[in-house]
């Protein structure tokens, strides 16, 4: 694959904690979401928009390269977020990821839109006005 080429590849991503389990709230949602943005840019030639979620998920808004093995990246992202959570935040097993997550492709047009859905999730489960395509992992 060359590495001369045009892209623009957003995606929305979300996965739920095991048995929907509210343990994201407060500093520890926080740590998290920074952990996850940071996490997501050591990617070469990612993007992190937006990190969002509720007390049992989260969101993600980010630009990824074409050679992205999309799957694996995610997985890594997952995995890593629950070790550091449950081994340098919380010292004990605390979070644990569902299997599977959402991912929903996007034009560059709609990334103010969906950045703004993400940052603002608990206002929009709170309301009842979410968009079920982004929230599905399944």
């Amino acid at each position: 694959m060359t590495r001369r080429c045009y892209s623009e590849i957003n995606l929305h991503l979300t996965w739920h904690v095991k048995d929907n389990a509210p343990v994201l709230s407060g500093d520890l949602e926080r740590q998290l979401q920074r952990f996850l943005r940071e996490r997501a840019v050591e990617e070469p030639g990612v993007s992190c928009h937006a990190v969002g979620g509720t007390d049992d998920h989260v969101h993600l808004v980010v630009t990824v390269p074409p050679a992205l093995g999309i799957a694996e990246w995610i997985g890594q992202l997952k995995g890593a977020s629950a070790h550091y959570i449950n081994h340098r935040i919380a010292n004990r097993k605390l979070l644990e990821w569902q299997v599977g997550y959402g991912v929903v492709s996007f034009g560059t047009r709609d990334l103010p839109w969906v950045v703004g859905y993400v940052r603002g999730q608990r206002e929009h489960h709170a309301a009842g006005r979410v968009h079920e395509r982004l929230e599905r992992t399944e």
